[in-house]
């Protein structure tokens, strides 16, 4: 088995060749995607005829299979949920927003593994934003804002009943089955730049979907910094633009990366099964 792996030119993510996840793979090549997983934080395997079994047996080569703690799954697989959107929805696209996927969890997943099943001709891509080098190219005067700071994360204006996904009648129309909770509305503290546990680099560990403000620092200075941060984070040269094809897995480091969804496939059906994948031990 020869594996290719061609970059994408942008500031993260890399397209693997050569492998055919629907069979079993040796741990020698195992070790070896991890390393170019690590390296490019996004790798895309094109052209992958993968059933449920076989996603979440991949997704194990990466990490323990973790909780998606505001989803619900599908039937037979609770490792597995449905990332979907069908052609009549009128409800805003899911996840538009840059985020690290359940960063308010007390150990935040290591990886996400997302696999297309219906992708529509148009739009649907995703975007990718490399936090390593935002955070190595942060200027000096956010660097001096932003140094020694803990982040407060929540779920609660995405996932609480009266949150953006919430109990309202317009998403109760929504085909991805979101569950909302009160539990929503508890706080996880992280740092604001955090050192991953397996390549030793730092990165920003901050997004507007989760963070609600800065331990010791008020409210006004908080949003004021985020937004700050926000801009920062997500410019163009940070950016890797992901378009779907069926049969195409792409799995991401959460602890490197943030991601955002967009839109533009109204009128057609999309449908990705998606597994989270856990972290040992905080980064």
């Amino acid at each position: 088995m020869s594996i290719t792996i061609e970059p994408s030119g942008a500031a993260c993510g890399a397209f693997a060749t050569g492998v055919n996840l629907a069979k079993e793979v040796s741990p020698e090549v195992v070790a070896e995607l991890r390393r170019h997983w690590l390296e490019h934080k996004v790798l895309v395997f094109p052209q992958q005829d993968l059933s449920n079994d076989d996603l979440e047996r991949v997704s194990a080569y990466f990490g323990e299979l973790g909780d998606d703690p505001f989803f619900a799954h599908i039937d037979g697989h609770e490792h597995i949920c449905a990332i979907q959107r069908n052609a009549d929805e009128t409800a805003p696209v899911f996840a538009e927003v840059f985020h690290s996927d359940w960063s308010f969890m007390p150990v935040p997943p290591a990886a996400t593994a997302l696999y297309g099943i219906t992708i529509p001709p148009m739009g649907g891509d995703t975007l990718f934003a490399d936090q390593v080098a935002a955070y190595e190219q942060m200027p000096d005067d956010l660097r001096v804002r932003t140094e020694g700071l803990i982040a407060i994360h929540s779920a609660e204006l995405g996932y609480a009943p009266d949150g953006l996904y919430g109990d309202s009648e317009e998403n109760s129309k929504r085909s991805m089955k979101i569950v909302t909770s009160e539990k929503a509305r508890e706080k996880q503290e992280h740092p604001l730049v955090i050192t991953h546990r397996e390549t030793g680099k730092k990165a920003l560990f901050s997004s507007l979907a989760y963070i609600q403000g800065f331990v010791g620092m008020d409210k006004t200075d908080s949003d004021a910094l985020l937004v700050d941060l926000y801009n920062h984070q997500s410019t163009e040269e940070f950016v890797y633009r992901h378009k779907w094809e069926k049969g195409m897995l792409v799995i991401w480091d959460n602890r490197s990366l943030l991601h955002s969804a967009t839109g533009g496939y109204d009128g057609y059906d999309r449908l990705l099964h998606r597994t989270t994948i856990a972290d040992s031990v905080a980064s």
